[in-house]
């Protein structure tokens, strides 16, 4: 299989878009209502030594992935069993992403669209960036970080001001401490420990501890623009008005008007959701195909990108029955059934690489 190169700079850009994904879509945490920014902080607390995980397994293995790294470690059935499990984990993920996007796109920008019109162009766009693989992936992330930054700069901190009310902040802690708890454990499945998708997919970095910085400032900058955007919606609508809407971010700056000059600053918003959402879900679907390819000892995953999409798609499209029982999965079910596949495993594989590690020739690992 082709080695892939990705720059610190680029993996940075790549896990920040994927933290924001479908998170700055549908909100992070909201949960812990006016304390959602104190369940950000304390998420992204709880996410630092997931993260060092992660990149501990990539630093032990210099340019193997996941899938290598189970097959190196457990060998050759339970290895293929775990990558199995990933694989699974990897689809389902990416379907849910693409769901996130299909229901905004029929609720807010194509409300008498047939649902899956458009899904297909979606996935046609990603079924594209996939057979040109990470390495042209990271490179446009270097390009649509910059929307990312001017959109969160410019209409969070400067148009959104003259509609925050600094009471909706007030009382902290009015609900006791359980919702801000139940807001960092959502906030560490959904979106931080996700980036367990990019030890699949990061083979090949530019030196042996790209995976540290890649992972530490990908998890600061993603983390922190959710807690701006989260204090944003909190001040701008009130804990009870953000609770009551799937998309609050969009709702946030849909209400800014100043004076006649600038407004509908939404469509800049759409265009910035939907950016972050195909960069996520093509990760997604990159992870699932390269799984795949090991699995089956396949040198080229690229031939699997348009039948993986289209089961995305097609999995996508009847897996849940309304906008109501999305959001049910994703903020009462999916922390539960994603833990075990983003720490509890982990914590499992690092421990039995660390014992292996020490059994290999040191051309083969990296065992400080």
């Amino acid at each position: 299989m082709n080695k892939e190169i990705v720059s610190d700079k680029q993996g940075i850009c790549l896990v920040v878009m994927f933290i924001l994904g479908s998170s700055l879509l549908i909100g992070t945490a909201s949960n812990a209502k006016n304390d959602t920014w104190l369940a950000i902080i304390i998420g992204t607390l709880l996410s630092i030594p997931v993260i060092l995980i992660y990149s501990r397994l990539l630093y032990l293995f210099p340019g193997k992935d996941l899938f290598d790294i189970l097959h190196i470690v457990f060998g050759n059935i339970i290895g293929k069993i775990l990558s199995i499990i990933y694989i699974w984990f990897s689809f389902y993920l990416g379907v849910l992403v693409l769901r996130n996007f299909s229901e905004f796109t029929n609720i807010v920008v194509y409300p008498d669209t047939p649902i899956v019109v458009p899904m297909i162009f979606f996935i046609l766009l990603c079924i594209f960036a996939l057979k040109l693989g990470i390495e042209v992936l990271g490179r446009w992330s270097e390009l649509f970080i910059i929307v990312n930054v001017i959109a969160v700069i410019l209409i969070t901190i400067i148009l959104s001001s003259t509609q925050m009310n600094i009471n909706n902040l007030l009382p902290i802690l009015y609900n006791g401490i359980q919702p801000v708890v139940s807001g960092a454990f959502s906030a560490l499945s959904f979106p931080f420990a996700e980036t367990v998708v990019f030890t699949m997919v990061f083979s090949s970095l530019e030196n042996q501890k790209s995976s540290y910085k890649i992972y530490l400032y990908g998890l600061i900058i993603g983390s922190l623009t959710l807690l701006v955007n989260g204090l944003k919606n909190v001040l701008v609508l009130g804990s009870d008005t953000m609770n009551i809407n799937y998309f609050p971010s969009y709702i946030s700056v849909s209400i800014i008007r100043l004076g006649t000059f600038i407004e509908r600053m939404e469509a800049t918003v759409i265009i910035v959701l939907i950016i972050n959402i195909f960069i996520k879900a093509t990760i997604d679907m990159l992870a699932v195909c390269r799984g795949i390819a090991k699995v089956l000892n396949i040198d080229d995953y690229r031939f699997l990108a348009t039948p993986i999409a289209l089961l995305t798609l097609l999995f996508s499209t009847f897996n849940f029955k309304s906008t109501m029982e999305m959001m049910d999965w994703a903020f009462n079910v999916w922390p539960y059934y994603a833990i075990p596949h983003q720490v509890i495993l982990p914590v499992i594989i690092l421990i039995a690489a660390e014992i292996k590690v020490r059994k290999l020739p040191s051309s083969n690992t990296h065992k400080t």
